[in-house]
């Protein structure tokens, strides 16, 4: 066999074992990608490449800065006084955790949206003693949903927007309809879907109306510092691109400026917040990007996006319609980066082969690429992340349960979309 073709059995069978969930799917990362280093898809320094640093430093920056947060009580605080603000009753609570994770998403990233608000949903749920699972299924849709709207919301956006000159206005005068659209349909369904299973009991929900939220922080002058850093931290979030600074860049030093504050020379602290990182998806990550890069190396991904705009003869009209639906379908079995990557090139080049109208395109790619990570568990880095911190709470979250709520939900924001692209660039 040649070696695109190893590569493409590799891929196929990492994914197999992930959605049969045989395999832990770190353990599929891990191995898939070393098969694609011993098979000699990829050498060791080209896989190291293609492993996205700045989403892991993101992540683990977050995550230790999360970690040392959560030993204060604010994220029981908040929860408290959030079911307090709806009267504890669960579906009204599931969509403000939803809205409160959209706009959140928008503002900010959304891996580090639902590192910050997934511990919320996780304690009050269990003051009211209800299924966490469609708060976490609807937090993922909203966070990718959220992050869709805006410049810094989603990769793809950033990359997207760094490639054409895009500003932060633009995505807003853009997408930020078409989100919120979307958005409103996908909750009215999910008070569909869930209405009817998420009940407490009145005792629990007096029970919770009782609670003094104020004293659930335990350790106030911590608390101050955490704020205080998080605060600077999501400054830098907003400001990066100005400093010409990574997103990774601001979270680890963050991660940083905290531990030296409060933990400055307690081991223990420090290694008890560092084991907390969910390293498991660190892993998972970082094995994911080089079983893509094997993809991007034999040319797989570059010649599915060739033959896919072949298809369209040029048409302005189908290969704007062709790109959404193209992006959100490859976006949610692999991870949107890469594959934007390969497909900003292609769109530049169609440009200088005569295709005058290229507004359709870019619109299109950001709305499939960032839309089409909630077709599954692995679509986006956002869904791994609450998948991994739903495992540690011993709440496992499968692929096939998420796919089936998250793919017909995440096929109909596409029709959406196709509507809105329609209307606005082609009639």
């Amino acid at each position: 066999m040649d070696t695109t073709t190893i590569a493409v059995v590799i891929f196929v069978a990492a994914y197999a074992l992930i959605i049969s969930e045989k395999v832990h799917r770190t353990i599929v990362g891990i191995v898939g990608a070393m098969l694609m280093i011993l098979c000699g898809i990829l050498s060791q320094e080209v896989a190291i490449h293609h492993i996205d640093f700045n989403t892991l430093g993101l992540l683990i920056g977050m995550m230790t800065i999360v970690n040392i947060t959560a030993e204060t009580g604010l994220f029981n605080f908040l929860a408290i006084w959030a079911a307090q603000r709806v009267k504890a009753n669960p579906m009204k609570l599931l969509l403000a955790l939803a809205l409160l994770t959209a706009v959140c998403s928008a503002l900010l990233d959304n891996v580090t949206t639902v590192l910050l608000t997934v511990p919320v949903t996780f304690s009050i749920t269990s003051q009211l003693k209800v299924d966490v699972k469609p708060f976490l299924i609807a937090q993922i849709l909203a966070s990718n949903i959220g992050g869709t709207a805006t410049l810094v919301g989603d990769p793809p956006n950033i990359m997207i927007g760094s490639a054409v000159g895009l500003s932060f206005m633009d995505f807003i005068i853009h997408l930020t309809l078409p989100a919120i659209i979307i958005f409103a349909v996908t909750v009215f369904l999910l008070e569909m879907i869930y209405g009817k299973s998420l009940h407490t009991t009145p005792e629990l929900q007096e029970q919770v109306m009782k609670l003094n939220a104020a004293k659930q922080i335990s350790n106030k002058p911590l608390m101050k510092k955490c704020l205080v850093v998080l605060a600077l931290t999501m400054s830098l979030f907003v400001a990066h691109s100005a400093l010409g600074l990574e997103s990774a860049t601001a979270a680890l030093s963050g991660a940083g400026l905290l531990l030296l504050i409060t933990f400055t020379r307690d081991e223990e602290m420090i290694a008890k917040v560092l084991s907390k990182v969910e390293w498991t998806a660190i892993f998972f990550f970082a094995g994911l990007f080089i079983l893509v890069g094997g993809l991007v190396e034999t040319g797989v991904i570059k010649w599915l996006a060739e033959e896919g705009i072949k298809i369209t003869h040029g048409s302005v009209e189908g290969t704007a319609i062709l790109i959404l639906w193209m992006s959100a379908l490859a976006s949610a079995f692999v991870d949107n980066i890469p594959f934007v990557a390969t497909m900003i090139p292609l769109i530049k080049d169609m440009g200088a082969m005569g295709l005058s109208n290229l507004e359709p395109m870019w619109w299109s790619l950001a709305l499939g690429a960032c839309l089409g990570g909630n077709g599954t568990l692995i679509g986006a880095s956002a869904n791994v992340v609450v998948a991994s911190m739903a495992a540690q709470h011993g709440r496992q979250i499968s692929f096939i349960g998420f796919m089936k709520i998250a793919f017909p939900l995440m096929i109909l924001s596409i029709i959406i979309s196709t509507a809105y692209v329609y209307l606005r660039y082609l009639m």
